[in-house]
């Protein structure tokens, strides 16, 4: 059985080792439960689709050139677990911080920003209570915070700040806002088109 104390060996003896920064995980996704993960699944899902993959291991990448991965870390359960993420993430390769917290104390997102600063952080409030506690931190120790769920939007802006030292990056954003723009072209046009009746049939 996996215990807090092997997790906290683990990500020390990852900061530690003389690994290619190439080939370790850009992007840090934490979370403070599994019940959270269906809400953080959208940042999953925003990585998937600009061409990250999944490292499960931090010794053997994935073939894609940018990665992410996943960790449960809770603020009040596991805070020394939590500790050791914060002040590990950028000896091993992080480049920013996914972090998402629910209830009226979503403190994971505000204390990994503290500990791993500098290294950004975007905070997802799971809950629309968690909303004021995920961006209630005060002057001096910022963190980017999108609205109650949308973690979707906190991926793609963790990727933002990624593409500002990577051209291939901006481009597949740049590609992925073109096909949004395309498909809402398309809508709009079929919806004219069609007429509101044809339209509502065709999408059946």
């Amino acid at each position: 059985m996996t215990t807090e104390q092997d997790l906290i060996d683990e990500l020390h003896a990852q900061a530690d080792a003389d690994i290619d920064p190439e080939t370790t995980p850009d992007v840090g996704i934490i979370m403070g439960s599994d019940s959270d993960l269906d809400v953080m699944s959208g940042a999953h899902e925003a990585l998937d689709t600009l061409g990250f993959g999944e490292q499960t291991d931090f010794h053997d990448a994935p073939d894609e050139r940018f990665t992410y991965e996943t960790y449960v870390v809770s603020a009040h359960r596991t805070p020394d677990l939590m500790y050791a993420y914060g002040e590990t993430a950028k000896a091993r390769g992080i480049e920013v911080i996914i972090a998402g917290a629910g209830g009226k104390s979503a403190d994971l997102p505000n204390m990994t920003a503290s500990i791993a600063y500098p290294l950004p952080v975007v905070g997802v409030p799971v809950q629309e209570k968690s909303v004021d506690s995920v961006i209630g931190m005060p002057t001096g120790a910022p963190i980017v915070a999108v609205d109650a769920g949308k973690s979707f939007n906190a991926a793609l802006s963790a990727v933002q700040m990624l593409a500002r030292g990577s051209p291939e990056l901006e481009d597949r954003l740049v590609d992925y806002h073109e096909d949004l723009v395309a498909d809402v072209a398309e809508t709009s046009a079929a919806l004219h088109d069609l007429g509101v009746a044809g339209f509502r049939e065709s999408s059946q």
